[in-house]
């Protein structure tokens, strides 16, 4: 038994190390691309990974004189505390509408944006019209509160001028509890919906062009190449795009918010975010902001895999 094991033992190691061999032959011929990899590497472990050692103050009563590791254990006693307070299930179902809002306008509008971009044949005409609907992705939110706060003036912006013209009263937008969600969620549409469209636009550089020529042979219109050709094309991007946004439905956007919004509409614009912001870095509530933090994350984890669930019973496509 001994005389066939060893020779066996001795065979089945030098094949391990010739697999080992190219295994690392493999990565040194790619060395410049793992290179690369690097920067996002060092990122993610500094921003996403290392801070995950503070989350246990979510389980302490905080003290800086204490620090993290000397401050006592309370549990989920600021769970608990969250779930009681009428503040914070406020500005919960604010997050939620919100992001439903801009999930129904939004996510739409980022596909039919692609497709109407595809179908233009005038290639100067359709770079300016991608250009233009890109360049708002690259202002950051602290100016263009300050723009759409001037357009929306209630004495010398442009839309209340129009107002006053046609004999009706200036409407103070950015301080109506009516009129605000409305300009959260139409300032983001305009504000993403280029660059969101992108992916979108990849995905159709992949479609066959002998799908829309046969159908063309065929006699169908344009309309109908779009809707049997197109949409079921980007069926698996849209779903995986979906997935991620249903996880994200709980992750509001505070650069957007927290500029645009006053103590004046705090009632239907005050979400998550902001006011994760004001308990932790105005109040100095450390302990119980971060339990909120981790409230909002684990929730959205539970969000995606429930939509991953979902369409991979609906359609087959999904992240995982």
């Amino acid at each position: 038994m001994n005389i066939i094991g060893k020779p066996l033992d001795k065979l089945s190691n030098m094949f391990r190390r010739v697999k080992k061999s190219r295994l690392y032959k493999n990565y040194w011929e790619s060395r410049y691309l793992f290179l690369m990899l690097v920067p996002a590497v060092i990122y993610y472990i500094v921003f996403h990974y290392m801070p995950i050692y503070g989350v246990q103050i979510a389980f302490k009563n905080f003290r800086f004189n204490k620090g993290i590791w000397g401050s006592p254990w309370i549990g989920f006693q600021h769970f608990i505390d969250i779930f009681a307070l009428e503040s914070f299930w406020e500005v919960f179902s604010n997050t939620i509408i919100i992001s439903i809002y801009k999930l129904i306008f939004g996510f739409p509008a980022q596909i039919l944006l692609a497709i109407l971009l595809n179908e233009i044949r005038h290639e100067r005409f359709k770079k300016t019209v991608q250009t233009i609907s890109y360049l708002p992705h690259f202002i950051s939110w602290v100016i263009l509160a300050g723009v759409f706060t001037q357009f929306l003036s209630p004495s010398i912006g442009p839309v209340n001028v129009l107002l006053r013209t046609i004999k009706m009263k200036p409407i103070y937008f950015m301080a109506d509890l009516r009129w605000f969600r409305t300009i959260l969620v139409s300032t983001d549409v305009w504000k993403t919906v280029g660059w969101n469209s992108i992916i979108y636009l990849a995905a159709l550089t992949g479609i066959n062009p002998e799908l829309y020529e046969a159908s063309i042979v065929d006699g169908a219109s344009r309309l109908k190449r779009i809707i049997y050709i197109t949409i079921p094309s980007l069926a698996p991007v849209i779903t995986i795009m979906l997935i991620f946004a249903v996880g994200n439905l709980i992750k509001d956007d505070f650069d957007q918010v927290y500029n645009m919004y006053n103590a004046s509409v705090y009632k239907v614009a005050d979400v998550i975010s902001t006011y994760t912001y004001r308990k932790g870095l105005i109040d100095m509530e450390y302990s119980f902001s971060t339990a909120v933090g981790l409230f909002k994350n684990v929730l959205s984890f539970i969000l995606i895999i429930i939509a991953n669930w979902t369409a991979k019973h609906i359609n087959e496509y999904g992240i995982w």
